[in-house]
């Protein structure tokens, strides 16, 4: 299942002219496997092709810090739709699609500091594919339908609600909660995020699961 992945993803750069770039939008509730499959994607397509072939775009680069969720009283709901500047993420595609000739840096969202960190990724001149990942590239409306616009297939990554409960459930206890404290912020708020994300499963392209992924060789765990 992993090849038939990958050569699906290095099948979206053929017939593209010259130094054409193409984008691979990956959607699906939380810990569904997105960030892995994405960085497992990125890395095949440049083993497989040459370095920066492919780059990771993600969503989760765009939350909003703590200070902004703090000042609109959002703190709770991090991670919902409204605690992205996803305006910022539909702007930074266009750059990407539209931009050739300089680098363009993408943030990304860091675990252990729980914040967004700016330029952590690349997308260079010579970068065929760019792999952006996230909760809502599914969702109804603006500004995700012209994010959607900008991508030349969108997968669903699927997992069973138990497999995404405990890798939630490990996600925060792991980032310093209790599990009284996790398990609140699962059924408040992680477990109503991804229903909402399901809806707009019959948007995407094809439906994968992704099973047991080799983890990021950076050494982190990112389901």
């Amino acid at each position: 299942m992993h090849d038939t992945l990958v050569t699906r993803a290095l099948g979206l750069l053929s017939g593209r002219r010259g130094n054409g770039r193409t984008v691979l939008g990956l959607a699906g509730p939380p810990a569904a496997g997105k960030s892995t499959l994405a960085r497992f994607l990125v890395d095949e397509v440049n083993r497989r092709e040459a370095p920066d072939t492919a780059a990771l775009l993600p969503l989760d680069g765009f939350h909003l810090s703590n200070a902004q969720l703090d000042r609109l009283g959002l703190r709770s709901r991090k991670g919902a739709p409204e605690t992205f500047d996803a305006l910022g993420y539909v702007a930074l595609l266009q750059r990407v699609t539209a931009e050739r000739f300089r680098d363009v840096y993408a943030p990304d969202f860091d675990r252990t500091l729980d914040e967004p960190v700016a330029a952590r990724h690349v997308v260079r001149p010579h970068t065929r594919l760019v792999v952006t990942e996230g909760n809502y590239l599914a969702a109804a409306g603006s500004p995700w339908q012209e994010a959607r616009a900008l991508m030349r297939e969108l997968w669903y990554v699927d997992a069973e609600d138990a497999v995404r409960d405990a890798r939630l459930l490990d996600r925060h206890v792991g980032g310093g909660q209790d599990h009284q404290q996790a398990r609140l912020r699962i059924n408040g708020n992680d477990h109503p995020n991804g229903e909402h994300v399901k809806a707009g499963r019959d948007a995407c392209t094809w439906v994968v699961r992704v099973g047991d992924l080799p983890q990021p060789t950076d050494g982190r765990t990112v389901l």
